[in-house]
């Protein structure tokens, strides 16, 4: 995973776009490294277990960017799809990527449903209930694709929840990966890998 330091840029370019956007609170932009940043970064620990040969990544429901943006930056060879039905923060992605000069980085201001294009990877971060989210991604996976939810610690209730949704599907859930971000408090997260079947 990358540094903080590498990131430097990105967090001074973020914090500009915030101020004029809201796109974060402003209490969270004291911990926009180790809530948004480095959770964003997570996903390093599929591709730990799961390889990186992967083309495409769409972020269902991208808001301030996260993961899209840090994602785009770490993982050049990856083009990294942003999408939000909310102009603003379209908007907002597209400064900071033509500020960061971010080649690998598109965005689609459209709703999820909407969509025809699949991807390899989708991601989707403090959007909705697995059931419901699964519902938008799992339509729009290539084949052997994988969908990475990002969730907090009461997954298990989710994953409990979404289990018809998912069988309609055809999707299982191949993984719960568990970590924790870098806050005083313990911060327990877990990214759930998805795979159609």
């Amino acid at each position: 995973m990358k540094d903080r330091e590498f990131f430097k840029n990105y967090i001074t370019v973020f914090l500009e776009q915030n101020s004029k956007l809201n796109l974060i609170s402003k209490n969270d932009e004291k911990f926009l490294w180790e809530k948004h940043i480095f959770d964003s970064l997570s996903i390093d620990k599929f591709f730990e277990k799961y390889g990186r040969n992967y083309k495409t990544m769409l972020d269902i429901g991208t808001g301030g960017g996260f993961p899209a943006v840090p994602a785009a930056i770490a993982y050049p060879e990856i083009d990294v799809y942003a999408l939000d039905s909310i102009k603003k923060k379209i908007n907002a992605i597209e400064n900071i990527k033509s500020e960061l000069k971010i080649k690998n980085l598109y965005t689609i201001c459209n709703r999820a449903e909407n969509l025809k294009e699949k991807f390899d990877i989708i991601t989707s971060r403090a959007v909705a209930p697995l059931k419901v989210i699964t519902g938008y991604a799992a339509p729009l996976l290539n084949d052997e694709g994988y969908f990475i939810a990002y969730k907090s610690r009461r997954s298990d209730e989710e994953i409990k929840e979404a289990e018809p949704v998912l069988k309609k599907l055809s999707v299982k859930i191949e993984d719960v990966i568990e970590y924790t971000l870098p806050l005083e408090e313990n911060f327990t997260r877990n990214l759930i890998i998805l795979k159609k079947y």
